[in-house]
């Protein structure tokens, strides 16, 4: 039996974690893959993460309670949501500093933030109001609010590749708003459950489906963009919140805040195919552009998870060495697992037989047995992907060997 592979974890491992502020909910990456910024709402500030480094190389004060941030296409201006101060933050990317600050209504409670791919609109999510702020880039204003229902709760916000379309996920009323651009009123509503709790949206790079997270269900409604109604859902972890597509669109991660974990989603069987554990109360994730890298923010540990989305944690393919040895004669058995990269091995409990050795890069016991007796032991397979994979209990009975 092999052990350790539960649950399913391929398809990408956390490899570091990044200490950042109070309460990290929102993240983004520049469209160059160089830099994240990440929202602190317990500190009112953004953390500039160096992808390169995985460091904070520097803290950018902004408004209360900050949650949504997305970049320009261009990379030259970040947009900030301040729930509590009923603002957005403007940030010059060059200068690390804030530039401008756009009220919007008093009381709105502005949460989530996306650019129309030209860069020249910015539609807020007015968490409070039940409403969407359309902002115009050039001018740093407000131009016109789009009600999306009273007490609806609208939090997640994102556009068509083709910027003729946004979908607005409504935590308050279950459903998801339709929003024309040209004509910046709501064209349709799709309803995905009453206290299902749709929280966060994201389309898929052609722009045919939107997954959207439901955090009172625990399940993510698939969308058909085409027919403008959810064709399925995909049960994931507890309280699902994030969500993102890989570049190439194969591949979506929804950060599960309740379970602690992100489901590893294939767009094509629209099944979760691994999970990975992260920090606690993970929130938002966002992919590098190169869809190499992923971070998750955890809300409950201050941190951001880095997942190496094409490394894989071991698993045990070979463990189960002969239980019968003799003093004087050689004795080999090769363990073996799969991982990315590469697994080392070592002895994490127990003893080996006296004069067996275990290599550490090869996974080979080998050795000539000096003892009789019973050695009970376990091997562990590790690199620094989470989980690490584990044999069963191994006994190794040695018996004396006939002399010469």
């Amino acid at each position: 039996m092999l052990v350790g592979n539960l649950p399913a974890t391929a398809a990408g491992g956390v490899t570091s974690t990044i200490p950042v502020g109070t309460y990290p909910r929102g993240v983004a990456f520049t469209p160059d893959g160089s830099t994240a910024y990440v929202t602190n709402v317990g500190s009112d500030t953004v953390s500039v993460i160096a992808v390169a480094s995985g460091t904070v190389t520097s803290t950018i004060p902004v408004g209360s309670s900050p949650y949504g941030v997305a970049f320009t296409p261009d990379g030259s201006t970040a947009y900030v949501a301040n729930f509590g101060s009923d603002t957005v933050s403007v940030i010059s990317v060059a200068s690390g500093t804030v530039t401008s600050t756009i009220p919007v209504r008093f009381g709105s409670g502005p949460y989530g933030v996306a650019f129309t791919p030209d860069g020249s609109i910015a539609y807020v999510t007015n968490y409070s109001a039940g409403t969407v702020s359309v902002i115009s880039v050039a001018s740093g204003t407000v131009t016109s609010t789009i009600p999306v229902g009273f007490g609806s709760g609208p939090v997640g916000v994102a556009f068509t590749p083709d910027g003729s379309t946004a979908y607005v996920a409504n935590s308050g009323s279950g459903t998801v708003s339709v929003i024309s651009v040209a004509s910046g009123t709501v064209t349709s509503t799709i309803p995905v459950g009453f206290g299902s709790g749709p929280y966060g949206v994201a389309l898929t790079p052609d722009g045919s489906t939107a997954y959207v997270t439901t955090y009172g269900s625990n399940t993510v409604s698939v969308i058909s963009v085409a027919s403008g109604t959810v064709t399925s859902t995909i049960p994931v972890g507890t309280h699902p919140v994030g969500v993102a597509f890989t570049p190439d669109g194969s591949t979506a991660y929804v950060t599960n805040s309740g379970s602690n974990t992100v489901s590893v989603i294939s767009v094509a069987s629209g099944t979760v195919t691994s999970t990975i554990p992260v920090g606690p109360e993970p929130y938002r994730v966002a992919f590098t552009p190169d869809g190499s890298t992923a971070y998750v923010t955890n809300a409950g540990s201050n941190t951001v998870s880095v997942i190496d989305v094409n490394s894989a944690p071991p698993v045990f393919t070979a463990d189960t060495p002969p239980t019968k040895a003799t003093t004087r004669a050689a004795y080999s058995y090769t363990f073996t697992a799969t991982g990315d990269p590469a697994p080392t091995f070592y002895v994490s409990s127990g003893a080996l037989p006296a004069g067996l050795s275990l290599d550490s890069s090869t996974g080979v016991l080998s050795g000539t047995p000096t003892k009789t007796g019973k050695a009970t032991f376990t091997v562990t397979a590790t690199n620094s992907v989470s989980p690490d994979a584990v044999t069963p209990r191994i006994t190794i009975t040695v018996t004396k060997g006939k002399g010469r």
